[in-house]
C-alpha cells in the first residue's frame, strides 16, 4: 500500500511592513488633526494613519472596508502621548488580520478606555510640564533680544516631539493590549506623579528667576522712615509678593477657570492700580 503524504497549507503570516509602519506614523504626526471638528475632533487623522496599514493588512475592498469602519468612531487625546494608542491599535489591527480573537469592539474599547487617562496624561506632562520648562530656558537664551531663544525652542520641541512620539508609536506596536496595564497601571500612575513633581519644583524656579514683585510702598513721618514695606518683608519671607502673585494667577485660572488672557488684564489691572495709589511706584510715598 502506497503512503500518502498529506500536505497542510499553512496560511502566511501577515506583518506590517516596517515603510507601512513608517507611513503610518507620520499620517498621525502631521495630520492628527485633519479635518478637525467640535464632533469629530481627530476621528479623520486616526484614519489617515490605520489606512496604510488596513491596505497592507488586507486584500479585498471590502475587507478593508469593514475594517476602517472601526475607526469612525470619535476619538480624541494628547497627540504626543496618544501616539502609542495608535501603534497599539496596528499592532492589534495585524492580530485581527492573522485570525487572533480581537474584533472591532476590542479595538475600540481599547481606544475609547486610553483617549481620556492619556489626554490628562499628555496635558499634564506635555502642555502644563515640557513646554513651561522648554519657553523658561528659551527666555532665559533670548537676553538682549539673541535669537537662540526661540532657535532653542523649534529645534529642542521638534527633536522630543518627533522622537518621543515615534517611540511610543513603536512601543503600541510591539506590546498591543499588553500597554494597557503599563500605561495606566500603579506603576504608571506612581511615575507620572514622580515627572508632575518635577516639573512643578522646576517651573517654581522658573517663576521665582523670572518674575520679580516688589512694593514701593514706604510711610515717612517728616524725613523719617517708619515703614519701609518692602524691606519688611524681606527680613520676614524673600519674595513673598513674588509667590503670592504667582499663587493668586495659579486660583484664577485653576479654581476660577479663568483664561490667561482675562488673567493678565486682571494683572494689568492691579498694576495700574497700585501705580496710582502708590504701591508699586517709587514716585510716591506715604
Amino acid at each position: 500500500m502506497a503512503a500518502t503524504a498529506e500536505k497542510t497549507i499553512q496560511t502566511p503570516v501577515k506583518k506590517v511592513s516596517q515603510k507601512t509602519l513608517k507611513k503610518s506614523f507620520r499620517e498621525w504626526f502631521y495630520g492628527n488633526l485633519t479635518c478637525f471638528s467640535q464632533e469629530h475632533m481627530q476621528t479623520f487623522g486616526y484614519m489617515c494613519a490605520m489606512l496604510p496599514v488596513i491596505e497592507e493588512l488586507y486584500d479585498t475592498k471590502e475587507e478593508q472596508i469593514e475594517a476602517m469602519e472601526t475607526y469612525r468612531v470619535f476619538f480624541n487625546t494628547e497627540p504626543q502621548v496618544g501616539s502609542v494608542v495608535v501603534g497599539m491599535t496596528v499592532g492589534m489591527e495585524e492580530a485581527k488580520a492573522n485570525g487572533e480573537p480581537i474584533d472591532s469592539e476590542a479595538i475600540n474599547a481599547i481606544r475609547a478606555g486610553l483617549m481620556g487617562p492619556l489626554a490628562g496624561i499628555g496635558d499634564s506632562l506635555v502642555v502644563g510640564t515640557l513646554i513651561p520648562i522648554l519657553l523658561g530656558v528659551s527666555l532665559g537664551m533670548s537676553g538682549g533680544g539673541s535669537p537662540l531663544g526661540p532657535i532653542f525652542y523649534m529645534v529642542v520641541w521638534n527633536l522630543i516631539a518627533i522622537f518621543g512620539m515615534r517611540f511610543l508609536f513603536n512601543l503600541g506596536y510591539r506590546l498591543g493590549g499588553r500597554a494597557v496595564e503599563i500605561l495606566v497601571g500603579e506603576k504608571a500612575n506612581a511615575m507620572r506623579e514622580a515627572i508632575t513633581m518635577i516639573g512643578t519644583i522646576v517651573i517654581g524656579g522658573v517663576s521665582a528667576s523670572w518674575i520679580h514683585v516688589t512694593t514701593a510702598l514706604t510711610i515717612m513721618n517728616g524725613k523719617v522712615t517708619i515703614l519701609d514695606l518692602q524691606k519688611t518683608l524681606n527680613n520676614i519671607y524673600p519674595g513673598l509678593l513674588t509667590a503670592a502673585t504667582v499663587i493668586f494667577c495659579w486660583w484664577l485660572m485653576t479654581k476660577k477657570n479663568l483664561s490667561p488672557v482675562i488673567v493678565m488684564l486682571i494683572l494689568v489691572a492691579v498694576a495700574f492700580f497700585g501705580c496710582l495709589v502708590g504701591f508699586f511706584n517709587p514716585g510716591l510715598k506715604y
